[in-house]
């Protein structure tokens, strides 16, 4: 059981990724029938600490703590890719896992954990713009930059920023339950999960921006989910030949055309399920899927629940009978 939680810090931390995990494992919330951490922030270098932001923190704690934490989180720095980390935190971190704790990495945090050793082997993330960088530094490390996080049991990694949400929740929910998980993300405003629910890693949502040639395709696709698509028919939507368009595809959105469509025609079921009465089989026919056993079968595979028990969780009990207002 998760109880004992500890916070990482190298100078010039990130002020956001440090408020995540106090948000999410510092906080008191007995009240709402939620277990209480015994939370500490760590500094690896001396108690005055820069942020990246300017401003300076302090912490009576030093790197003893880390020996009874049960969670080690590392959030990120802004010179976490270039400097030299102290070695006794490297030690400490090396230590955690081996007597059996989790370590946990949120963003450029992964570059603390790379230089420990723990991604040596595993499957890990960071944020897009230093995935690269990351896999170069420790070649050994198998990155996935088209992931929120990673979970590879005692190590997980989660990409940029808000990501660190994600892999948070997802330990939450795992140690504690769904309910838990959702109860902190209510509280956060945020979604409990983004694609993929309880999955052990979650596919990153793609850029807008990043597409080139082929956004005016995805803009069509988004407003037709509800019709069947193949790659010839999308290509002669773009002006291009299928073989071009799926390459073109895969380079501006990392995935195919085939996976971009089953994640948008999720989301829209997320959607209508969260925000109408609609009844099961008229929203698998408005999101492309055809008949409610196609997607209750996709909407297991990608969030690991049922279209019900999903609308049950965001809506109420109430919902679990509900008249087709189609």
């Amino acid at each position: 059981m998760l109880k004992n939680v500890a916070v990482l810090l190298l100078d010039e931390v990130h002020p956001f990724e440090l408020g995540v995990l106090c948000e999410v494992f510092g906080l008191d919330r007995s009240d709402e029938g939620l277990p209480v951490h015994d939370f500490a922030v760590v500094s690896a270098e001396g108690p005055h600490l820069r942020t990246h932001a300017g401003f300076t923190i302090s912490t009576p704690h030093g790197l003893d703590r880390l020996e009874e934490a049960d969670l080690i989180a590392v959030p990120a720095s802004g010179n976490v890719m270039t400097k030299t980390h102290p070695e006794a935190a490297l030690s400490a971190l090396r230590r955690a896992v081996e007597r059996g704790a989790r370590v946990l990495s949120v963003c450029s945090g992964a570059y603390v954990l790379g230089a420990a050793g723990l991604l040596d082997g595993r499957r890990c993330t960071t944020h897009w713009r230093h995935a690269a960088d990351l896999a170069r530094r420790y070649p050994t490390a198998i990155v996935e930059p088209d992931v929120l996080y990673v979970d590879e049991g005692q190590v997980i990694t989660s990409a940029g920023t808000a990501a660190g949400i994600d892999a948070c929740l997802h330990l939450v929910r795992q140690e504690y339950g769904q309910d838990a998980a959702n109860t902190i993300a209510r509280r956060m405003v945020v979604p409990p999960h983004r694609d993929g629910g309880q999955a052990q890693y979650i596919s990153r949502p793609l850029p807008r921006n990043a597409c080139d040639t082929v956004g005016g395709t995805l803009a069509w696709m988004e407003q037709h989910l509800d019709q069947e698509m193949t790659v010839e028919q999308l290509a002669a939507q773009a002006h291009m030949s299928p073989r071009t368009f799926a390459r073109r595809f895969q380079q501006e959105t990392g995935t195919t055309p085939y996976r971009w469509l089953l994640r948008q025609r999720v989301l829209l079921a997320q959607h209508l399920l969260e925000t109408s009465d609609r009844t099961i089989d008229t929203i698998a026919g408005q999101t492309g899927f055809g008949t409610a056993a196609t997607l209750r079968h996709q909407f297991v595979r990608s969030l690991g629940t049922t279209p019900n028990a999903y609308r049950r969780t965001f809506r109420g009990p109430s919902a679990t009978a509900v008249a087709d207002v189609a």
